[in-house]
């Protein structure tokens, strides 16, 4: 399946020098940075059973680092790279004593962790980060989409080698249940460290990722629980623990999104939570599992 999908890499790739419509590159990028995000919760959250609401907390720290570097002087290429290595030095640190906490305690553990680090950016760099004028004015919209496209191709290959793997299917042992793979000798906390280091170091890129394409916002923004929300949300419409559903659902989130947006610019959001809440109500397995059950069907016809 991955090999099939050459054709439409490729494609992806060459994009920009056959269509020169802003709008359309803008849209795709966003498309990118959610598979991104989306995938990489989806590492822990789907993966490995862990319900983390403080996805923002990693996402926020990556688009500090880079920010705060790169306009300090530093190459963006080692800012990039810089801000998903300190998310993952961050989840590890903080994984150890979150992970003691089970269920609902560890879900709303990591979301009081976002809020902390969102709380306290906002008192220590209360003004807006904006880019230098030279900056601006050499902004390079092609850029961003190729390294948010790269970014997304680099993130679902991880989950794909991590489900193939035998990381893997520790991982997802832990998932199913916890204490029989505990008893079959599947070490919890190394397992679940790991699935969070993953998918704190693609959150951390994407947050870098979210600091080079925008021109100007608060450092406090990318600390949102919206971040989370906006994470979480595809992975469950696409089908939670699957490849890709979080590719699925992060292209259908942000089309649907920016569609209501610029059709019902008062409403939108009303209509937009409420055709999701449908779609999860429908196809409670995600999209990915509907289009699993509807195949055999229609090739038995």
């Amino acid at each position: 399946m991955m090999y099939a999908l050459a054709p439409v890499v490729v494609v992806l790739v060459a994009l920009p020098l056959v269509v020169a419509r802003a709008d359309i590159l803008n849209l795709l990028f966003l498309v990118f940075l959610y598979v991104t995000l989306s995938q990489s919760w989806n590492i822990v959250g789907g993966f490995a059973g862990q319900v983390n609401l403080g996805h923002a907390a990693f996402f926020g720290i990556g688009a500090l680092v880079t920010r705060q570097l790169w306009l300090s002087g530093w190459p963006f290429e080692l800012t990039f790279i810089g801000s998903g290595v300190i998310a993952l030095a961050f989840a590890l640190i903080v994984g150890v004593p979150t992970f003691r906490l089970r269920g609902t305690y560890f879900a709303i553990g990591t979301l009081g962790l976002a809020e902390v680090l969102r709380i306290t950016t906002a008192n220590a760099l209360p003004s807006v980060s904006s880019l230098p004028t030279q900056v601006v004015a050499s902004y390079n919209l092609t850029a961003r989409y190729e390294v948010a496209l790269g970014l997304a191709i680099a993130c679902v290959g991880a989950a794909w080698l991590v489900l193939r793997s035998r990381l893997g299917l520790g991982i997802l042992a832990i998932r199913e249940d916890e204490q029989a793979a505990a008893a079959s000798g599947v070490s919890s906390l190394r397992h679940k460290l790991l699935a969070l280091g993953l998918s704190s170091l693609f959150a951390g890129l994407a947050g870098g990722l979210f600091a080079f394409y925008h021109v100007s916002y608060y450092p406090e923004l990318p600390f949102a629980s919206s971040w989370t929300f906006d994470s979480v949300l595809p992975v469950y419409v696409g089908g939670i623990g699957t490849l890709w559903g979080p590719v699925a659902g992060a292209a259908l989130y942000i089309l649907i999104r920016e569609e209501l947006a610029l059709s019902l610019a008062q409403v939108h959001q009303i209509i937009f939570g409420a055709l999701f809440v449908l779609v999860v109500l429908a196809f409670p397995g995600g999209l990915v599992d509907a289009a699993t059950r509807l195949m055999p069907r229609s090739r038995s016809r």
